[in-house]
Order: C-alpha cells, then structure tokens, then sequence
C-alpha cells in the first residue's frame, strides 16, 4: 500500500500498473500532474501476512488539486500473484472533499 501510495506521489504509471491485478487493471492510467499527495495513514489492515493470499487494507490519503483539499478513505483489497501483492479494487468509504 506504502508503495503504491508512493507511486501516484512520484506518478509512477507503470509502478502502478504493475502493481495492479491483471484483471482488474485499466488498460490506461494518467494521474493528473495537478493533485499534490500530502500524507497516507493507514487506519487498520486485515489478512495480508506470508500465509495468506489475500489481504485488505483500509487507510486515508490526503490531496489537493488547485488549493482543495480532499481525502481519499478506502478499503483496498490485496491479492497476493506468485510472490507479489497486487492491488484488486477498492471500496470509497466516504466522500473525497473536506
């Protein structure tokens, strides 16, 4: 999750990319040059150890785009492929503006 987070900081499209499941992956990504990140906190995590093959992670990430803040809360589910976690889908528990 760390990572990819880092990843749309950076707009690192093809880390994104290939940290995303295959079935689910959207043939393309742009990430608006725009958005500033400005923090990721991870609230709670469920599953997601060595023994397991899934895992969810729920955290809130704060942006902004020409001087709004907002905050990205979600529920990301996690696959693990071979010896990779890859990123599933989501679930937005809560509205993106402040």
């Amino acid at each position: 999750m760390r990572s990819r987070y880092t990843a749309f900081v950076l707009g690192d499209v093809d880390y994104l990319q290939r940290t995303w499941h295959p079935d689910t992956r959207p043939e393309f990504l742009t990430i608006n040059p725009e958005q500033r990140w400005l923090g990721l906190k991870v609230k709670g995590t469920t599953a997601g150890t060595e023994q397991d093959h899934e895992g969810e992670v729920e955290f809130v990430a704060r942006y902004k785009i020409a001087g709004r803040g907002h905050r990205l809360h979600e529920r990301s589910r996690f696959q693990r492929l071979a010896d990779d976690w890859v990123y599933v889908d989501g679930i937005q528990l809560e509205k993106s503006g402040r």
